[in-house]
């Protein structure tokens, strides 16, 4: 019996993401047609992080059936950016909190992180539903689970409602694209790595030809899609960043062409860059600038890479994430879209031939107060000091102590040079230090009890360290560790330790 449009296009997805000869025929109903990345393999380090990551319950409506998980960094004051990350196929919202960088910058530049969850038992792949109509559309399903979120995370950490931004990986991306037509009143920008136009596909039978080919739609037409999703709005509209790999066969480049031809007609600009720059990774950086100069879109495509999300591990600035299962060694993304948003406190650096200082350690010297010291910056006139994205001082020279913190209490640093003019260079790499005076407490119980009682997360039937993120193993009553509390939310697996 021959296999369903959609159960052939699911197929082909699966055998390009992990590699077969041919697919194999499954029993129907076939599972819906999405991008599929194959399990992510936790690494074995994952960028330092100080804050805190937990699932949050409890958030509201929830018709798409998901899961919401939270990254905050320590000491994140109200006011802060909010970012929605949406994982890939059969990935789950650890993988992405883990792999993907956003943490880095969390800590950098200080705002919170939402990483929202689907699972199987929405879809067999655990892909967010890029292509049904009745749940990715204003109001219902995943993409109405979605908002409620947002809704909550601002209730919570009193995030700006005015800097709200969504990304995600392949049908999480594909996600992404939707929600921005859907809510262009809730998000004020997007990334889309390795996805799909907004609403390309309304069917499970039309997902396919989307991944795979040329919809022959003009800009106007592409565009015309966005202002269907949620019709009457006039604007402002959300300024998006478009990640694409040239070599990708899982989404074909021609998605990239669409997603731009899309977004520069719902922003009535034309459909070439006004600038374009090389960056690290044979990466090329094509903006497209609105009447006033400011960037509306930007197209980043790698060249030669695959299919995924582009991370760089490492600790230099530009610098994030941890190789996986489709997550590939290129270039940080998470860089330079939170740069595109102006996470970064503004639209970059204002210097950057300003180095950035390199050296930077956080040395606890009491229960309220952190000494900083890094290398001097040749040109450099001043030096200001970020505590958790925000400026907590300046210095003339190259070292700073922090006081009036909190005791016990975890907080990360970055540092940048100032010139004479007053101009400021890109920021270091990030260090965290812990304040002394707080008491460590150890607890030592199941994986399950820890779990519940708030010290641990679990995903996947895993169980990680809140906070640490350490890997714990299984999720049962039989599998037993130590965890030490160091910091608020932050615990460290501790056995024999206590």
């Amino acid at each position: 019996m021959p296999l369903r449009p959609a159960a052939a296009a699911l197929l082909t997805a699966a055998a390009l993401a992990i590699g077969t000869a041919a697919p194999v025929p499954v029993p129907a109903p076939a599972p819906a047609p999405a991008p599929a990345p194959a399990p992510t393999v936790a690494p074995a380090t994952a960028d330092t992080v100080s804050g805190t990551f937990q699932q949050v319950t409890g958030f509201g409506a929830n018709p798409g059936n998901l899961a919401m998980y939270s990254y905050t960094p320590a000491g994140l004051p109200s006011g802060a950016p909010l970012v929605v990350a949406l994982h890939g196929c059969l990935q789950t919202a650890n993988d992405y909190y883990r792999n993907s960088g956003w943490t880095t910058f969390a800590d950098r530049y200080g705002f919170a992180v939402v990483f929202p969850q689907t699972s199987s038992a929405n879809n067999s792949l655990s892909c967010f539903s890029w292509f049904d109509a009745t749940k990715d559309s204003r109001g219902v399903g995943e993409a109405e689970s979605v908002v409620e979120m947002v809704t909550k995370a601002k209730a919570l950490y009193g995030s700006d409602d005015r800097r709200v931004f969504v990304t995600g990986l392949s049908a999480g991306g594909g996600m992404a694209s939707d929600l921005l037509a859907d809510y262009p009143d809730v998000f004020a920008g997007g990334a889309i790595d390795s996805g799909l136009p907004a609403q390309c596909a309304t069917t499970q039978g039309a997902a396919s030809g989307c991944q795979n080919s040329d919809q022959g739609l003009t800009p106007a037409q592409w565009g015309d899609k966005v202002r269907a999703a949620y019709p009457g709005y006039a604007g402002p509209w959300p300024r998006v960043a478009i990640w694409q790999g040239s070599a990708d066969t899982v989404v074909r480049p021609v998605n990239a062409t669409e997603l731009r031809d899309q977004w520069t007609d719902v922003q009535g600009v034309g459909q070439r860059p006004t600038s374009t720059r090389s960056l690290p990774g044979g990466t090329t950086e094509e903006v497209y600038a609105d009447t006033g100069g400011r960037p509306a879109v930007a197209l980043f495509t790698v060249a030669g890479m695959g299919h995924g999300l582009a991370v760089n591990p490492g600790s230099a600035a530009d610098q994030c994430g941890a190789t996986g299962s489709y997550f590939l060694n290129t270039i940080c993304s998470s860089y330079y879209t939170a740069q595109f948003w102006g996470l970064d406190g503004g639209t970059g650096p204002t210097n950057p031939g300003l180095p950035a200082p390199t050296g930077l350690t956080a040395t606890p010297t009491g229960q309220g107060s952190i000494a900083l010291a890094w290398q001097a910056v040749s040109g450099a006139a001043s030096y200001q000091v970020y505590r958790n994205g925000a400026m907590a001082g300046s210095a003339t020279g190259p070292s700073f102590t922090d006081t009036g913190l909190a005791p016990g209490t975890s907080y990360g640093y970055t540092v940048a040079a100032v010139d004479p003019s007053g101009a400021v260079g890109t920021r270091s790499a990030a260090v965290t230090a812990t304040t002394g005076g707080g008491a460590a407490q150890c607890f030592t119980d199941s994986n399950y009890n820890q779990v519940r009682a708030g010290r641990a997360t679990q995903s996947g039937g895993l169980t990680y360290a809140l906070g640490s993120g350490q890997s714990m193993g299984l999720w049962n009553t039989f599998v037993t560790h130590t965890l030490k509390q160091t910091g608020p939310g932050y615990f460290v697996l501790a056995d024999g330790q206590c």
